[in-house]
């Protein structure tokens, strides 16, 4: 079955700060602590590995046959796929501008 448009799905929500998860006994004029660099980094290679995971696991059971959902198989597979993709662009690009830095005369 498929989920209606609007259905509660947002692509960004890993991307936002959520609010409910900040003290309530701290004071307003301190901002929430931002998730650094670092920290996103790691979340989002944690969410590819998870992503490759669930697609093997998919292709697994179409393979022995516990599932005949083709088109969802594809689907998470090519998600994990495309994860993948993006997290080498950005791994392509922090080498290039570590390359870049590196060459820098001082």
């Amino acid at each position: 079955m498929t989920d209606p448009i609007g259905s509660g799905f947002d692509p960004l929500q890993g991307l936002r700060q959520t609010t409910t998860s900040a003290p309530t006994s701290a004071p307003a004029s301190q901002p929430a602590p931002e998730k650094g660099f670092r920290e996103y980094l790691l979340n989002s290679l944690e969410k590819v590995n998870q992503l490759q995971t669930e697609a093997d696991a998919g292709v697994q059971k179409l393979l022995t046959g516990e599932t005949d959902n083709v088109a969802e198989v594809f689907s998470t597979s090519r998600k994990a796929g495309v994860a993948f993709d993006l997290l080498m662009e950005i791994r392509n690009k922090l080498m290039d501008a570590y390359t870049e830095i590196r060459q820098m005369r001082v």
